[in-house]
């Protein structure tokens, strides 16, 4: 089987780093492990607002680098959640057959606000 490249295949190695990560090479991602889903979510929430923040203000560097730190934490909070990349891609595969890489799935109208 294929090594995945791009951003697959970096993706599914900073999972496979932050799944082994240990105390005494990446402390930061063992403690954030530690504070389970409920803390991946919060540094998750608060990287997306960065994010978009660097955005508005058209800062493009700012927002390069907060989306890493994003995709990190993304990668936390799959890790605290038991979810592998793989189960991501093959989520985006299949939305790819049914409505095209480039569109999002509605949300149902029970889940709107």
């Amino acid at each position: 089987m294929n090594e995945p490249s791009g951003l697959e295949g970096a993706l599914e190695r900073l999972a496979e780093g932050v799944r082994n990560a240990t105390e005494d090479r990446h402390p930061r991602t063992v403690k954030l492990l530690a504070g389970g889903p409920l803390r991946a979510a919060q540094k998750l929430g608060e990287e997306a607002i960065e994010v978009g923040l660097e955005a508005a203000t058209g800062n493009r560097e700012g927002v390069i680098r907060e989306s890493a730190d994003l995709l990190y934490q993304l990668v936390v909070a799959w890790t605290c959640m038991g979810i592998l990349p793989t189960e991501i891609w093959w989520e985006m595969r299949q939305r790819e057959l049914t409505m095209g890489l480039a569109e999002k799935l509605p949300k149902p109208v029970n889940d709107r606000i």
